[in-house]
């Protein structure tokens, strides 16, 4: 049953990233540390979560898949 709750990767590149309508950000809890990296809306400010980030080589994948350079904080 609990394993209906936990988060698991989300497919990464069926989103499309559009730098000139979303920035890069990377979602993290204060609580537990957990961090998600996805894309906000500058217009909107909808945070579309795209992949959780466990480890260095994670965020690595993801910056290659996207051809992201820098990522914001959120907390």
């Amino acid at each position: 049953m609990f394993h209906l709750l936990r988060k698991t990767k989300i497919n990464p590149g069926t989103e499309k990233y559009d730098p000139n309508i979303q920035k890069p950000v990377l979602r993290c809890s204060i609580c537990t540390g957990e961090q998600v990296a996805g894309f906000k809306d500058l217009h909107t400010g909808k945070f579309t979560d795209i992949m959780l980030i466990r480890n260095e080589k994670d965020l690595e994948a993801f910056k290659e898949q996207y051809g992201v350079t820098e990522l914001t904080k959120e907390f």
